[in-house]
């Protein structure tokens, strides 16, 4: 337990020290503030363009508005029906993240840890499958579902979320757990845990910064994607949040401002959501692309 202990707690501090070695020069920091405004900029112009009238953003589309208009936020709340849209977000979310932690950690526990053949082989297709497009799957995948019964439903949609995710995950969780020395599973062998016991007590602790990590990029990727959402959800009552903007259009006309104020509602909790955990998220990716 000493020795789970001492590994456990060196991890930790190489997780709390910020990844990289950028020096602190000024040309650093020039490039950091570039890179900032970059970032930060079109956010800014979202949010302007949220607060205008319909007629002040075809004149003003990039400066800040003339007056606040908040009712721009009521109307796309209200026609976008965004209460239900995120609530089908939040189930999307959670399945999928769920999912992927018990296919991908199962998976990359047995890459990594246990003695299996072809395990370079299984690798190799892993990295196959995620440079594959996503696109060329649509049409089969979408007549298989028909036939299981799985269209327009959040469980078939929360599968295929599963299946998206689960490649890259895997690769990623391994990196974390090929770095876990393998004294620690012979001690608790010997001292009579199973495979599920070694699993879940020994390595899983060891390896929350990798699942941390693969739940947020899963999780992220789940909230923000509209193209499967839209082929496989048929009933407006199943549709998640992203899907909120197709319901901005009179005619040919778009109405940009309620389009800016949705999205100004959507990204407003993956903001939220990267403040609060963005040295957890970062470093998680920083300790996993160094292992392996």
């Amino acid at each position: 337990m000493s020795a789970l202990t001492a590994i456990r707690a060196r991890r930790e501090r190489s997780v709390e020290r910020p990844p990289g070695g950028l020096g602190r020069t000024p040309v650093s920091y020039a490039v950091l503030v570039i890179l900032g405004l970059f970032a930060f900029l079109p956010v800014l112009v979202l949010l302007f363009n949220s607060l205008k009238t319909s007629l002040e953003l075809g004149t003003n589309p990039l400066g800040p508005p003339s007056s606040l208009d908040f009712s721009n936020f009521v109307e796309a709340w209200t026609r976008g029906s965004m209460a239900r849209g995120l609530g089908n977000s939040a189930i999307l979310v959670a399945g999928t993240i769920l999912g992927t932690w018990l296919c991908a950690g199962s998976a990359a526990y047995a890459l990594a840890r246990l003695d299996l053949p072809f395990k370079r082989g299984v690798e190799t297709y892993l990295f196959v499958i995620i440079s594959l497009p996503v696109q060329m799957f649509i049409v089969p995948l979408f007549f298989l579902w028909v036939r299981l019964g799985l269209i327009n439903t959040l469980f078939g949609l929360i599968v295929i979320y599963v299946a998206l995710n689960t490649p890259f995950s895997v690769l990623l969780l391994r990196t974390f757990l090929v770095g876990i020395p393998r004294e620690l599973d012979e001690a608790a062998r010997l001292d009579g845990a199973n495979e599920l016991q070694v699993a879940t007590r020994v390595i899983l602790p060891l390896s929350w910064p990798g699942f941390l990590t693969v739940g947020l990029v899963s999780g992220l990727g789940a909230y923000s994607e509209l193209m499967f959402a839209v082929t496989f959800l048929l009933d407006p009552a199943q549709m998640p949040g992203a899907t909120s903007f197709l319901q901005f259009s009179q005619g040919f006309t778009q109405l940009y401002n309620l389009v800016n104020a949705a999205g100004v509602i959507i990204v407003l909790p993956l903001i939220i959501l990267f403040l609060l955990m963005q040295r957890r998220f970062i470093a998680g990716l920083a300790t996993g692309g160094t292992k392996g």
